[in-house]
């Protein structure tokens, strides 16, 4: 069935109320810098913490489907509701990342936009990047989907280091709850050659990496002196390890 017709009315309640989250807790703007095109589009981030791919919906009007982590499908009830939403799971073996490159594929084809976080990793805190993953190239290469890459700033020092063992197993995500959050869209950009070409799949996704990097600067030039310090970020980092200590008693 065309993924189109399977969308239910549970995405525009849920953008609205990341949309209160952002407004609430954080100082959050975004900027385009070109009119996106009409149809299917690619969005293409950094990943500067765990809340992007919730945040990455606030970068464009349009539905966009996200590829996240498979670990959050596994989450009771959140799992649920990021199916519906049609959001997309992200196994961590190889065999697993080429089944949600397909996946992401067929919503294309079906005329959705998708959005995927090129580092495939959370960002260093050291306001560096992790190397480009090929998936972006391999979902545009030999179509006439344009890449919108998106750079997104933050203060990394301010992400929450949060554990939780809700999925069975410990793990812990860098959370951005609180602070500057400035999202730049660029212009689409558009490549030649195929998939199954190396070299062209190398090439588009260093021009992408490039772009992104481009644009999370201009973010950082906006957001970069705004909200000194936060209150909130503050609570935590004392909180925590008297929370940790009780924790371990147990």
């Amino acid at each position: 069935m065309n993924i189109l017709r399977q969308r239910n009315l549970l995405y525009q309640p849920s953008r609205a109320f990341i949309r209160i989250f952002a407004s609430l807790m954080l100082r959050f703007q975004v900027r385009h810098k070109h009119p996106l095109p009409p149809g299917p589009k690619l969005f293409v981030a950094n990943h500067p913490s765990a809340t992007d791919p919730f945040l990455i919906h606030l970068a464009a009007r349009e539905e966009v489907n996200v590829m996240i982590t498979e670990k959050a499908f596994q989450v009771p009830w959140f799992g649920w509701f990021l199916r519906k939403v049609q959001e997309i799971p992200v196994p961590l073996s190889l065999e697993g990342g080429v089944a949600a490159i397909e996946q992401a594929r067929r919503h294309l084809d079906s005329g959705c936009s998708v959005a995927i976080f090129i580092e495939g990793l959370i960002s260093p805190e050291d306001g560096s990047f992790h190397m480009p993953r090929a998936g972006a190239a391999r979902l545009v290469l030999g179509s006439e989907i344009p890449v919108i890459p998106v750079g997104i700033y933050l203060r990394r020092n301010w992400r929450l280091q949060i554990s939780a063992g809700i999925t069975g197993e410990q793990t812990e995500a860098f959370w951005y709850l609180h602070g500057p959050y400035v999202i730049t869209v660029g212009q689409p950009m558009y490549f030649t050659g195929q998939a199954r070409d190396p070299r062209a799949v190398r090439r588009a996704s260093a021009q992408i990496m490039e772009a992104i990097i481009s644009l999370a600067a201009e973010s950082e030039q906006r957001g970069g002196r705004w909200m000194r310090k936060s209150l909130l970020v503050e609570f935590y980092r004392r909180l925590k390890p008297l929370w940790q200590r009780d924790t371990a008693a147990f």
